[in-house]
């Protein structure tokens, strides 16, 4: 999942978030200290090196969109993306198989002009329209079958390998079971690739439109194994091209003329400020500096949310995403479920809603998303103190303790995590008389620190891969996986999972996934707080900025006026 809201990891199913993660954009809204009035001060113009750029702009014609990305993305390489900033990225700058449409928001034909499937449901041959990267090398189903087999090889550590498991052989090669030629993708020539699939797959198309699916110039990363750290070296087959990444400061995306369906990108650039700050961010979108403030690149400042909805100027988009909590199942006193369900039925998420994110998430007491709920009332009762209570007792009885030791809450530096995490380390104080520190870390680090286990509380935001409760379920299916943080699994949930994927009938499928998540919610190796909305303001003369319903972003058909 990404693994990455600014901070958000995509769901990914078996294969973690989107980003989420997100894997990766924090979801909600945020306020931080500096506030807008000091960046309105007449003796200090804000953004004052910004101001000529824009009219010389409109003077030369250039169409030009402003935007401001929250966190640094890890990485421009499609096949290591794992978080909403860096699937972003390589969403404009990369072309897969098959794209999200903005017209039907279902995925439509684009690296490949047409495709066939077996009768079996089990093989699809694509093939590949003439095309260019963007330094001039032809596109071929080689580029495809290198990047596949690339992000599902060890070596590479592409936490998001386990999206590519539908391949025939691909979980297999990932667990260094079987050999490369051993996977259900081939080249059979340049413009024709076949995939084998384990089982029949009836969303591939909308897989095919993950970043993971993206196709590698194989010539130029073999050549050169960092040719995505650089805009020198960068190489893409997308409607932009990578043309500036100044770290901390600025990243600017330009046209590429080489794309196929040039035609249809009206936008000459893209420039991306780089603002950690969400109330600087929304007074540069005042002040005109940027054309768009909000998710899912960044987040609102609560403080500002009515405000912007009593004008009219806000945009909210449900989203299937969810916020929540990850316990660290491998450390005491969270290897106990009775402890994780009374810390779990002890907060008030309606106050959270109301009061810090104030953009009408629902109440998550469940784990897949409203947008695809299996159980739309949920599994327990929000703010249940007297039950949490009961089973605080037991949960230390079953542990031989008298009293939790202290507990530490970790969250991705973003002020509306830290509000949400103080707002439940006062909650579990006042009801349950739990002990809390929070710890707060840059999104890098921190991302990197839970998939290392070194956490006993983490603050997580995860989206849909594609629109299936799956790939919410499934992220929790293997305790090895690089995307389950909880290092939680249960062999009854991985039969029930498994007994769903060769299930037919979509009723007795549902059935069969509702008691997954009954078990998961049983054993609650994360604590949901609220599914997601999306928040945004964006100035009237930008169209056409894509935001699709599991909060992808496509730049391809944007245009100013």
């Amino acid at each position: 999942m990404r693994g990455v809201f600014t901070g958000i990891t995509r769901s990914c199913g078996k294969h973690a978030s989107k980003a989420f993660v997100i894997l990766a954009l924090a979801a909600g809204t945020a306020l931080t200290g500096c506030s807008t009035g000091e960046q309105a001060k007449p003796a200090e113009p804000p953004a004052a090196p910004q101001q000529p750029s824009v009219p010389a702009e409109q003077a030369s014609g250039q169409k030009v969109l402003h935007m401001n990305l929250h966190s640094e993305p890890p990485t421009m390489d499609p096949g290591l993306a794992e978080d909403v900033p860096s699937m972003a990225m390589s969403m404009a700058t990369f072309d897969g198989l098959t794209r999200v449409s903005k017209d039907t928001g279902k995925p439509e034909l684009s690296a490949a002009e047409s495709y066939t499937v077996s009768d079996d449901k089990l093989t699809y041959t694509f093939k590949i329209r003439e095309a260019e990267w963007s330094n001039g090398d032809p596109v071929t189903a080689h580029d495809f079958e290198f990047a596949w087999k690339r992000a599902l090889d060890p070596k590479t550590a592409s936490n998001y390998a386990a999206i590519l498991f539908y391949i025939k052989n691909g979980e297999k090669f990932n667990r260094g079971e079987v050999g490369a030629d051993q996977v259900g993708v081939k080249a059979l020539d340049d413009k024709t690739l076949e995939v084998k699939l384990e089982k029949p797959t009836p969303y591939f198309l909308e897989l095919t439109a993950i970043t993971t699916y993206f196709p590698i110039d194989e010539k130029v990363a073999s050549a050169n194994p960092k040719w995505a750290n650089t805009p020198q070296t960068h190489v893409g087959n997308g409607p932009f091209k990578l043309d500036t990444w100044d770290q901390k400061k600025e990243i600017v995306f330009v046209k590429n003329d080489k794309y196929w369906d040039k035609e249809k990108v009206k936008l000459d650039k893209i420039d991306f400020s780089r603002v950690e700050d969400e109330n600087t961010e929304l007074s540069m979108f005042d002040q005109g500096d940027l054309d768009w403030a909000g998710a899912p690149l960044s987040t609102l400042p609560s403080d500002a949310v009515q405000s912007l909805r009593d004008t009219g100027k806000l945009v909210v988009q449900p989203v299937a995403g969810i916020y929540m909590y990850e316990f660290n199942t491998s450390q005491p006193p969270f290897n106990n479920a009775n402890i994780r369900k009374a810390l779990s039925y002890a907060i008030d998420r309606k106050l959270i809603i109301d009061n810090i994110t104030q953009t009408s998430q629902p109440q998550a007491l469940g784990f897949v998303p409203s947008t695809m709920t299996l159980k739309p009332d949920g599994y327990f009762k929000d703010n249940d103190v007297e039950t949490a209570k009961k089973l605080l007792a037991e949960g230390m009885k079953e542990l031989g303790i008298s009293k939790l030791p202290d507990i530490t809450l970790s969250f991705n530096t973003y002020e509306v995590h830290k509000k949400i995490a103080e707002a439940i380390q006062d909650q579990w104080k006042k009801n349950l008389g739990v002990t809390v520190k929070l710890e707060s870390k840059e999104w890098k680090v921190y991302i990197e620190e839970l998939h290392q286990g070194k956490y006993q509380i983490g603050r997580m935001g995860l989206l849909a891969d594609f629109n299936d409760p799956v790939t919410f379920l499934e992220k929790l299916k293997e305790k090895d996986s690089p995307m389950n943080s909880t290092l939680w699994e249960n062999p009854r949930y991985k039969e029930l999972l498994d007994k769903a994927a060769y299930e037919s009938d979509s009723e007795k499928r549902k059935q069969i996934l509702v008691d997954a998540e009954n078990l998961l919610m049983d054993e609650m190796p994360i604590m949901p707080i609220y599914f997601d909305t999306q928040a945004w303001v964006k100035a009237d003369k930008v169209q056409n900025v894509f935001v699709d319903g599991i909060g992808n972003i496509d730049f391809k058909w944007a245009t100013v006026q």
